[in-house]
């Protein structure tokens, strides 16, 4: 899990993703690119491999930010409801504004992401019982009820097979034009990173964190803010990708213990290299068909989820 470690493999799978794919380019091509090539290279490939970078990072870091803050290794975006309520949002934004732009979906979605995100923290202040499996079931089951509302409106006004297609997590439809949106969430990172300390100190509780001096609900607005506006930008551009959020931060947790700003860099690296794997995986398992991120990420994640899930002792 050294820092080298997830780098080299980071550097090694990117090389990789950029020369895999129908149209055959190679290494040596890029001295001698045909217009062709030129324009899938640099329209697709290169924009595909940043968003699966940025997207990695940004949903392990909103992983890891939503269980400090609640203290809880098995809460995420997936199991918070947050990815649902942003779902939720980008819905309300088709059937209202149904020319708006993707700033405007955007914006729709992360107020429904952040009222979700809430509500769950709200759910969980009056939860008396601190089971390490019982609060995230909660959450998984107050996402369900939200995207059981989606799915009622989408069918209502005609949109299920929009809202279905578009937001499955998958990468091939992501081109130039298409991605900008989730550069955003680098000032986030940065944000996260600079915050960490006090996310540290409010995961501790309130009582704690307000008898050392710290502002706590300022620090968990923020760190919710982040999360919250992190998974929208992330479902917006790409899709849900179902449990990264919540297996890559206990995987570094594992191994590096619980020092929130220790662990933010591996936490960012680990993510981008496993949504990469999974990405070059779903690429040649079919080959040249390919698998929906949100598949291979669902299917690994839940697999390492449900392991944990048993031998939940070793990280309480």
């Amino acid at each position: 899990m050294k820092k080298r470690y997830l780098i080299i493999a980071l550097i090694i799978l990117s090389i990789a993703s950029l020369f895999i794919g129908v149209t055959n380019i190679s290494p040596l091509d890029l001295f001698n690119l045909t217009n062709e090539q030129t324009l899938i290279f640099w329209k697709s490939r290169v924009p595909r491999l940043v968003s699966i970078i940025i997207a990695g990072m940004s949903l392990s870091i909103a992983g890891l930010i939503m269980q400090q803050l609640s203290r809880n290794k098995f809460v995420s975006p997936t199991t918070a409801g947050t990815m649902d309520s942003a779902k939720l949002g980008i819905l309300v934004s088709m059937i209202i504004f149904t020319s708006a732009t993707m700033l405007e979906k955007m914006i729709v979605a992360f107020v429904f992401a952040m009222a979700g995100t809430f509500l769950f923290m709200k759910i969980l202040d009056k939860i008396k019982m601190k089971d390490a499996i019982f609060i995230p079931l909660v959450g998984l089951m107050f996402g369900s009820i939200i995207g059981s509302i989606t799915t009622f409106f989408a069918y209502k006004y005609g949109l299920i097979q929009n809202i279905s297609a578009w937001l499955q997590g998958d990468f091939s439809m992501v081109t130039s034009g298409r991605y900008e949106l989730l550069y955003i969430s680098i000032p986030l990172l940065i944000i996260a990173y600079i915050y960490a300390d006090k996310f540290t100190l409010a995961g501790m509780g309130e009582e704690f964190a307000v008898n050392l001096g710290l502002n706590y609900k300022q620090a968990v607005n923020i760190g919710l803010t982040i999360v919250a506006l992190m998974t929208t930008l992330v479902v917006l551009t790409v899709g849900i990708i179902p449990f990264l959020g919540l297996v890559v931060p206990n995987i570094v947790s594992m191994y590096q213990g619980d020092h929130l700003k220790n662990n933010l860099a591996h936490t960012a690296l680990l993510g981008a290299v496993f949504v990469l794997f999974c990405d070059i995986l779903g690429r040649v398992i079919i080959y040249p068909y390919e698998v929906p991120i949100g598949l291979t990420v669902g299917v690994i994640g839940s697999g390492i989820f449900i392991y944990m899930l048993m031998r939940r002792k070793a990280y309480e």
